[in-house]
């Protein structure tokens, strides 16, 4: 089986925190993406949003277009105006070849709140809103772009059992964006969670967690943000997560699509060549561990 290894642009400039390398060049993370080894990048804030304009610039760095954010609204909306809403962005990753969609539900959130003030579905939410989420992923596969909806900190689809939830109440065009980092500091345990739901698995980021910075921010109930600034997430290799059972897991379902390292850190001290490099390289020898082909 063949995968492709890409990164998320967040090493080099965080969206939620311009401030975090908003002086480096869209040109220069692209030069570097390709430096580091990768295929592919997702997109990010200093991307150009129209086709014509960005399928030159990849070209020219010999990158493809892994997939792109999209900040969810199902929850608060009807499927209708989230389809409207999620179009333009479908169209220019269905123009770039682009085969999924990474979608996150942030409705309900006010800012980055404290890690215990995260939005909640009550129990009795869940068939309706996986009945809409269905909805919605079936009109995205109609239009050319599936859904990878991304379980994240600070959201309605955070913690292990509201995962089990989501793929409990919803149809099979749903499939799952499965992120080991944002699985670990939900509490969840990445291996177990994969081996449950690696069917439904259409893509994949792979973040590693520094535990003892995920444990103080815990206790101390930091923001997401306040927590990324600690150095919560790094790339694989670089924190406490097992790699290599994940991998294990993805081989044996014959997982064929994209791998994305996504670590997102401040890059004045998390210097994001260095980095990328050092992600490239300890997923790339796991990757290939497990009979995994890079393309």
């Amino acid at each position: 089986m063949t995968v492709h290894l890409g990164i998320n642009p967040i090493t080099w400039t965080n969206d939620d925190m311009p401030e975090l390398g908003g002086d480096i060049p869209l040109e220069t993370c692209l030069a570097e993406t390709r430096e580091a080894g990768y295929s592919g990048t997702e997109l990010g804030g200093k991307f150009p949003r129209a086709s014509s304009a960005l399928r030159p610039i990849l070209e020219r760095h010999h990158l493809k277009l892994v997939s792109g954010w999209f900040d969810g609204r199902i929850l608060e909306r009807d499927v209708a105006e989230e389809f409207a809403a999620i179009t333009p962005h479908l169209t220019l990753l269905r123009d770039l070849g682009c085969h999924h969609v990474v979608y996150a539900d942030t409705s309900g959130r006010q800012g980055f709140p404290p890690i215990s003030q995260r939005p909640a579905l009550a129990d009795g939410d869940w068939p309706t809103y996986g009945r809409k989420v269905t909805e919605l992923a079936e009109r995205m596969a109609a239009f050319g772009v599936r859904m990878a909806f991304h379980h994240h900190m600070g959201t309605v689809v955070e913690s292990a059992a509201d995962i089990d939830r989501l793929m409990a109440s919803t149809g099979e065009a749903v499939g799952l964006l499965f992120d080991s980092g944002h699985c670990l500091f939900g509490g969840g345990d990445p291996a177990a969670l994969l081996v449950r739901h690696v069917a439904r698995v259409v893509h994949v980021h792979c973040k590693d967690v520094r535990r003892d910075v995920m444990e103080r921010a815990r206790r101390e109930d930091m923001t997401f943000l306040d927590a990324v600034l600690a150095g919560v997430f790094t790339v694989p290799g670089d924190g406490g997560i097992a790699f290599a059972p994940l991998l294990r897991t993805l081989r044996e379902a014959d997982y064929a699509g994209w791998l994305v390292v996504e670590a997102e850190q401040d890059p004045r001290t998390a210097h994001p060549l260095t980095y990328a490099r050092l992600g490239y390289r300890n997923l790339r020898a796991v990757v290939e561990e497990a009979g995994f082909m890079v393309a």
